[in-house]
């Protein structure tokens, strides 16, 4: 069939659009590089780095041979819960998606990752790491993008057969990509335990805090600017048609998701700074790079259908939904170093809700343009039930499934004993214990007395003492 010249046009500025979004996207792997690096002791910076390339290496063979087939795979098998399973497995997309929708989509997948790789870190076998993020990024992520991101899922707002006559509206992925994430690490850390030091006899805790906040506040600017990649980007097409008087596309669309990313953000950031002003007496730059995060993380649910001052609110309840969350984890003697559990989920599951509770109308129709005349929007907007249920359900289902797949394989490795390091190691650091020596090269716990009786005591492999 021949292409009009129109056609030619729209479609390669969309493909260019989405290459680019991708990129951006990509560019937070390097901030979560940047951010686990600065978040962690010195002594295990080496570790935290490879990890977040393993995860990009490890990832993307995995998504390529399993995770886009069962997410957005096409054909016979097709169903609305698992793609085009375990039988039909095309690792390249076909026609229907093309190779920048596929780069994209491996953009997200390799990021979920990352996510849980920060819940485990400083005390997690090198060997761990590359089962679960193979199993996490070929598998468990897939099947949950497909359920909400595919047309033919059942989750998803474009399906031919709407959940309650709406779909789960989750634009950018608050819960396909953090929520899943957070999950995975919720269960990772939990099986672990805490790391050695981290509570004391009484159970008080102990800070352990992370080497470097210049690494920190440098990853949280790079992945403040991939998310406009994340977030903007998952417009896949800015053109429906070639530009004319009556259809500019989604231009106005991505505009705006831009400034309501930025506003969750910047909103989290600045209740973040007051309130642990009050609450711990200084001015702390990491919990507020911590509070623009849970910011961005809430509002990729829903930035495409609210309103800028819809966005402000989104922000504001993040931010006391990641204090509350990091009082009970240390109430509850839970231990995740980069807060990854409580920013990635429970921001996640609070951005799913808010989307059901302040969608607009009109945005809802303009992102979601299926033919439907009306549609459910936020239940506060008097959208009825429609979609605040469909946002409820997919939180409850991201919880189980990941807590019925993820739970049971790190308990697995933790049976098999290659989940978790000793203590000697983890004492002496896993750089030195596993890697062969330290990121920098003038240690700062060189210097310390406890120092070479660490080391000697992890080298001891057969406890003889030699």
């Amino acid at each position: 069939m021949e292409v009009s010249w129109e056609q030619s046009v729209t479609d390669s500025i969309n493909a260019i659009y989405l290459l680019f979004s991708a990129y951006l996207v990509f560019v937070m792997q390097l901030g979560f590089a940047m951010l686990c690096a600065g978040s962690v002791r010195a002594k295990n910076a080496m570790n935290i780095m490879l990890t977040n390339v393993v995860d990009a290496v490890v990832g993307s063979i995995s998504y390529y041979l399993f995770g886009f087939a069962f997410a957005f795979g096409d054909g016979s098998n097709a169903n609305p819960f698992i793609g085009t399973g375990f039988f039909a497995l095309k690792g390249i997309p076909d026609s229907t998606y093309d190779y920048s929708y596929f780069l994209y989509q491996w953009a997200f997948a390799i990021a979920v990752a990352g996510i849980t790789s920060g819940s485990i870190a400083e005390r997690t076998q090198f060997s761990a790491y590359l089962v679960f993020s193979f199993f996490l990024t070929g598998f468990v992520y897939p099947i949950v993008a497909h359920w909400v991101w595919s047309s033919s899922g059942w989750l998803s707002p474009t399906s031919s057969n709407l959940l309650f006559g709406s779909g789960a509206i989750d634009f950018a992925g608050s819960g396909v990509v953090h929520l899943v994430g957070g999950v995975a690490g919720l269960w990772g850390s939990l099986i672990e335990g805490p790391r050695v030091g981290r509570f004391d006899a009484f159970g008080k805790p102990v800070p352990l805090r992370g080497h470097n906040a210049t690494l920190v506040v440098l990853g949280t600017f790079l992945l403040w600017f991939g998310w406009f990649g994340f977030n903007p980007g998952s417009y896949d097409k800015i053109l429906v048609a070639y530009p004319n008087t009556t259809d500019q596309g989604n231009w106005t669309g991505v505009g705006r998701t831009a400034v309501t990313t930025t506003l969750a953000g910047s909103t989290a950031g600045i209740v973040m700074l007051f309130s642990r002003r009050l609450l711990v007496g200084h001015w702390d730059a990491l919990d507020v790079c911590n509070g623009v995060l849970g910011g961005f993380v809430a509002i990729t649910s829903g930035c495409s259908v609210v309103e800028p001052w819809a966005a402000i609110v989104c922000g504001f309840c993040a931010a006391w939904v990641l204090i509350g969350l990091n009082i009970l984890a240390l109430k509850l003697q839970f231990d995740d170093p980069l807060e990854a559990t409580q920013l990635h989920g429970g921001c996640g599951a609070w951005g799913l809700i808010f989307t059901g509770l302040f969608a607009k109308e009109e945005f809802v129709i303009e992102a979601y343009n299926s033919g439907v005349g009306v549609r459910p929007y936020g239940v506060l907007l008097g959208g009825g039930w429609g979609l605040i249920g469909s946002q409820l359900i997919e939180v409850l289902v991201i919880f189980g499934w990941v807590s019925v797949t993820m739970g049971p394989l790190f308990c697995c490795l933790h049976k098999l004993r290659i989940l978790r390091i000793s203590i000697e190691e983890e004492i002496a650091g896993l750089d030195i214990s596993r890697h062969g020596g330290y990121a920098y090269v003038a240690h700062p716990e060189e210097n310390h007395p406890r120092f070479y009786a660490d080391y000697m005591r992890a080298q001891d492999q057969d406890g003889d003492g030699r």
